[in-house]
């Protein structure tokens, strides 16, 4: 279309956003306002898209959103495949349409814009939660959403916000953790690294905090099935982390795929609408996860057909259906002509949209702005961006055990064998490519054959599942000074598939069921060990496996999680002591499936014939936030003082800061890293709390002998909670707060 003669008021610069929306909204089609809140895909998901199928949807059914790459099953998979793709799109959407709307290009760019080649691929959730490091994190995010605009993309599916509870879940990777106060940290550091200064900031993008509001303890550990949670559990575990993301600006929320008592987020106004948007005052807009619409008449089947569960999400408060195209179009259409979707409703999502779009400046991009391919070739695995996620792999480094035989010299002859310890895939893990098609980065392998003086021979011994000449890796392990052995988990997704591109069988290690080792790598490290070589285990995986063989007879278990493309130079510079291991667990490590579900900060309970009687409820192979390193810390001198509020208010105990001060000391050899980490608890109050739960942290870097006074500011409203009936109180009383093995009493 060409109207730059006598350009509507939607197309002035000088007019105001909301002049500009109420212009266009009244010069929309029923058929365009449905199509603006609707997207589409290039690749293959339910059926196969091209380019032109794209043009064709936006051009017959005016869809407004599109995901051409940046997930799966895309079509384009280059920096340049990418640019072309949004470059012709865009041009279409603007320039072969009635009203000229652009489209909103959408990606999962999880940990980094990792299904694009020779992306800067960081590690995923878990292991940046074990740096407990928000502006690394944020440092990170805002590195991936360079990438990101860099190939024209506009909105990010990320953070994952849920709190990781059950460690069999197929996606716990993606998660900060088990903690509520780490995850909402994290999260809101990353929606900051994300959208940067806001949607006018060429190099942001806008942040999704989901999956609202309870997605992390499904039962058995199965990905999407119901989360069944009382109200108190609901709103002091799960919400307070997406509370963070949205104090921090989030500009998008995704509902969960699962059930909540027997409620689909998707279809739920209770939770969408009267808690998401009324009582916590969310003003963005809600986009659904792939196919969580037809969830509800296809799997939850709260909905009679697909009508139905598009009317359901609808009038729950889903604003867009992220990958709905065509029949979801189609099917608002209806709704509307036929009364049975009030277009009020409708128009509410789609202002919603065209602020975004507005905000964006997508209306007022000159042809100087057009995505150019030679800056996102040049922008994609930048050297600062690889940098960064170097130091986040280093800093998620996070040693189990050391019996002293690391750091190793640098001179041993060192055997390198399991099977991550080759495979750039694996240390990427899920959401990103599947396939080693030119991946940057070093292996393990490799890293550890330019950080030693010593011969390194290398043979696998086995895959994830299978044995592969294990009598050759044995033989050559016993030759060595030391052996690496990486084990662990691969590439997978959701539940632990798809098989095609996970390369396991549904149903075949890993899998929910078994969160020890497969068979073959146990036999592994048990003829390793055998041969008298010492082993350092090296745990490339998603989840926090069980280990206690391992924990009982190797001397030394460094935790990698899925370290991204540089993750095996962090694994090498780490085992030679040129990294000192800062990480620490964001997630326990349980000793038995049976302990399941096991979290630092339980609720407290009765001990009926006796405590003695009561195996321990927390006694998990490794606790949450343990982590050594190769120096010696000390802390003492615990103290807290009450700050005054600022300012007056109906709740003043929860408007003051606890000021907890502590001398952290290093008193080893080595310079290194602590995290401080502060814990408080409730003496007496009038509902169960838990027996402990972490309220602040920080990390500081000392040398040899030095030592620093660690100030925590943790808001008097972190002590308090959220009570059924009351809202969040902070009850007058004694807390007890605790930093390593001090402890002191606080009154409030």
């Amino acid at each position: 279309m060409d109207d730059r003669a006598d350009p509507p008021t939607y197309r002035r610069e000088s007019a105001s956003t909301d002049q500009r929306i109420d212009d266009l909204l009244d010069r929309m089609t029923v058929a365009e306002k449905a199509g603006q809140v609707t997207g589409t895909w290039a690749g293959r998901l339910r059926e196969a898209h091209d380019l032109d199928d794209v043009k064709a949807a936006v051009d017959d059914h005016h869809l407004g959103f599109a995901a051409p790459f940046g997930w799966g099953g895309a079509l384009a998979t280059t920096p340049e495949e990418a640019a072309a793709a949004v470059e012709e799109l865009q041009t279409y959407a603007r320039e072969e349409t009635r009203l000229g709307i652009p489209l909103l290009f959408s990606v999962d760019a999880v940990h980094g814009h990792a299904y694009i080649s020779g992306a800067t691929v960081f590690p995923n959730a878990l292991g940046a939660a074990a740096t407990w490091d928000p502006e690394g994190v944020e440092a990170g995010a805002a590195a991936t959403a360079r990438e990101v605009r860099a190939t024209g993309a506009h909105q990010n599916y990320g953070p994952t916000v849920d709190v990781g509870r059950d460690p069999r879940w197929g996606r716990v990777f993606e998660t900060f953790g088990e903690s509520p106060h780490l995850v909402g940290a994290l999260a809101a550091a990353k929606v900051r690294g994300y959208q940067r200064e806001g949607l006018d900031d060429p190099d942001g993008v806008v942040a999704t905090a989901k999956h609202f509001p309870a997605y992390g303890e499904p039962e058995r550990g199965e990905d999407a099935s119901p989360v069944d949670v009382s109200e108190y559990k609901l709103r002091n575990t799960f919400v307070p982390p997406f509370e963070r993301a949205l104090e921090a600006g989030v500009e998008s929320v995704m509902p969960s795929y699962n059930s909540i008592n027997g409620e689909p987020s998707h279809g739920s106004e209770a939770h969408l609408n009267r808690l998401l948007r009324e009582e916590l005052g969310f003003e963005g807009h809600v986009v659904s996860d792939w196919n969580g619409i037809r969830h509800l008449h296809e799997d939850h089947r709260t909905a009679v057909d697909h009508a139905d569960g598009v009317q359901q999400a609808r009038e729950a408060g889903v604003d867009v259906a992220s990958v709905g195209g065509v029949p979801h179009a189609r099917r608002l259409v209806e709704l509307v002509d036929s009364g049975d979707l009030d277009e009020a409703t409708l128009d509410r999502a789609v202002r919603r949209v065209l602020r975004l779009k507005f905000e964006f400046g997508l209306f007022d991009e000159a042809p100087e702005d057009a995505v150019d391919e030679a800056d996102a070739v040049e922008t994609l695995g930048a050297p600062a961006h690889r940098e960064r996620a170097l130091e986040t792999a280093r800093d998620s480094m996070t040693l189990l055990k050391n019996d002293g035989i690391l750091p190793l010299t640098g001179d041993e002859d060192v055997f390198v064998g399991g099977p991550n310890a080759d495979d750039r895939v694996h240390q990427l893990g899920g959401w990103s490519a599947a396939r080693d098609d030119g991946l940057p980065g070093k292996t393990i392998r490799e890293a550890i054959e330019a950080a030693t003086g010593g011969d390194v021979t290398h043979a696998p011994g086995t895959t994830l599942n299978e044995p592969v000449d294990v009598d050759e890796a044995v033989d050559a392990a016993s030759e060595a000074d030391v052996a690496v052995l990486a084990l662990g988990e691969g590439w997978y997704i959701h539940e632990f598939g798809p098989e095609v591109l996970a390369g396991s069988e549904t149903g075949r290690w890993p899998t929910r069921r078994d969160l020890r080792l497969s068979a073959a790598q146990r036999d592994l490290v048990q003829r390793v060990h055998a041969t008298g070589t010492p082993v350092v285990g090296v745990l490339v995986t998603g989840r926090p496996l069980i280990v206690d063989w391992m924990a009982d007879h190797v001397p030394a278990l460094l935790m990698a999680y899925f370290p991204g493309t540089e993750g095996g130079v962090a694994v090498a510079e780490t085992l030679f002591g040129e990294n000192d291991p800062s990480g620490r667990l964001p997630i326990s490590v349980p000793r038995d499936e049976g302990d399941l579900p096991q979290h630092h900060d339980a609720l407290a309970h009765p001990t009926p014939i006796g405590e003695d009687e009561h195996p321990d409820s927390y006694d998990p192979l490794f606790p949450f936030g343990h982590g050594l390193s190769y120096t010696t810390f000390e802390t003492r001198d615990l103290e807290t003082r009450v700050e005054p509020a600022e300012t007056d208010g109906t709740d003043a105990s929860a408007e003051r800061t606890v000021r907890v001060a502590v001398e952290v000391a290093n008193v080893g050899d080595r310079a290194g890293t602590e995290t401080v980490q502060v814990y408080a608890r409730q003496r007496y109050a009038s509902r169960v709390r838990p027996v402990r739960s972490l309220v602040g942290f920080d990390r500081v870097s000392l040398g040899p002998g030095e030592s620093e006074t660690v100030e925590i500011p943790v808001p008097a409203r972190r002590l308090g909670y959220y009570k059924p009936r009351d809202g969040h109180v902070v009850e007058p009383g004694t807390y007890l707060v605790e930093v390593a093995e001090e402890s002191t009493a606080l009154e409030l």
